[in-house]
């Protein structure tokens, strides 16, 4: 009986798994949390890219 305890405690096979599935719901926070910032940021950039690419090709 001690035996199977100590195995069934020794066994880490399933952590991996919970270790990725708590990093993406941290991600996922992170982007709920900053959605806004994200969005104005990514906005900026394209707005630049664009500007860019239209700079180039005139």
């Amino acid at each position: 009986m001690k035996n199977k305890i100590r195995k069934i405690l020794a066994d880490n096979s399933g952590m991996g798994t919970v270790e990725i599935i708590l990093i993406i719901v941290v991600l996922i926070g992170l982007v709920l949390i900053f959605k806004n910032q994200i969005r104005e940021l990514t906005g900026i950039i394209f707005q630049k890219i664009s500007a860019d690419s239209s700079a180039i090709l005139a």
